[in-house]
């Protein structure tokens, strides 16, 4: 509840208590926190380690850019942002898991799959990489990407604080869908089956078949992120598909809390503030942003192993008698609290 009223609160007073260069750089705050999310929800809730969350990240706003550009208006771009990524994650899993890869084979893969689509993104600079009127312009990227419309109004193209209501409004359908996912037969099935995955195939379930609806909802999810971040600055180039943005999002949900929601968007958003301001800052000698950024995240993991928000939880639950569950509630109220890491 606390996390919901936090997030009404934004989504409403936003444009009245940020500038304008402020609100741009919320909406790409809120991008990268729904690409966390895209992560936290098959790794920590399905068990599956992926590298290849940049990729439909950078799937998703490439097809958003060149179907806006052809189209001249948002609303098919937009679904086809979420649903071609959505897809290709599909196609991929199923090699994956029905061709029963393991853990450390699966990371391999899908690092695989980013590296190849960040080279060629990056090699498609000639005059013959053009689709439609969008030329993919290589390294260099698409840029001068049209303003998203209103959906049946092509015209009617959204101002920043527009961009912000969307983006935030879709933040939070998506945090609260997967809220409601995970309490469901589904969710718990692909919970169990991170648990005990043999276990779980004893009891009847095609662990391969939740296992892939798992990753394509994560694929969906981050070509979405795609598009946010696209209305940011209507640019978009191979960068989106780069290793590091991969270890990154991974490290945002390492940072935040693995088998949670709140946790990994928290970590996003602290991880990007943090490297913001260490990039403002003089570092004399030898010392940089990228050293100091790396020392402080390798201090963090090593004395809080657990991330932000089981942390946060347990300082709360020691700290603050009215958070504990009550002996009468027994083992339900403590189900519920662990069911809450999935939540606030």
């Amino acid at each position: 509840m606390v996390t919901g009223a936090i997030m009404l609160a934004l989504l409403f007073l936003g444009p009245t208590i940020f500038d304008l260069f402020t609100l741009l750089k919320v909406i790409l705050f809120i991008a990268m926190a729904m690409l966390a999310l895209s992560l936290a929800f098959i790794w920590g809730f399905g068990g599956i380690l992926c590298f290849g969350q940049s990729a439909f990240f950078g799937l998703g706003g490439y097809v958003y850019a060149i179907g806006v550009i052809n189209m001249g208006e948002s609303t098919v771009p937009i679904l086809l942002a979420i649903f071609i990524p959505a897809a290709f994650a599909m196609l991929l899993g199923y090699f994956m898991f029905y061709g029963r890869l393991n853990d450390v084979y699966l990371a391999v893969v899908t690092l695989a799959v980013t590296l190849i689509l960040y080279a060629f993104i990056r090699s498609t600079s000639g005059e013959e990489w053009v689709i439609g009127k969008a030329r993919l312009m290589g390294f260099n990227g698409i840029s001068s990407i049209p303003d998203p419309n209103w959906p049946g109004f092509p015209d009617s193209l959204l101002w920043p604080d527009d961009k912000f209501y969307v983006a935030m409004a879709l933040l939070i359908l998506v945090y609260f869908g997967l809220r409601f996912l995970l309490r469901t037969h589904f969710g718990r099935v692909i919970v169990a089956i991170k648990e005990n995955e043999t276990r779980a195939e004893l009891l009847g379930y095609d662990v391969r078949f939740y296992k892939m609806i798992t990753f394509t909802i994560g694929g969906g999810i981050a070509g979405l992120a795609g598009f946010l971040l696209v209305t940011f600055n209507n640019f978009v180039n191979p960068d989106k598909f780069a290793l590091a943005l991969a270890a990154q999002i991974i490290m945002w949900v390492l940072i935040g809390g693995v088998g949670t929601l709140i946790g990994p968007m928290l970590g996003s958003l602290a991880l990007l503030m943090l490297y913001n301001w260490l990039g403002t800052q003089n570092f004399a000698g030898w010392l940089n942003t990228y050293l100091v950024f790396g020392g402080i995240i390798l201090l963090f993991v090593l004395a809080v192993p657990q991330g932000l928000q089981p942390t946060a939880q347990m300082l709360a639950l020691r700290f603050l008698p009215w958070t504990r569950p009550t002996d009468e509630g027994g083992d339900s109220a403590r189900n519920g609290a662990r069911e809450g890491r999935a939540g606030d």
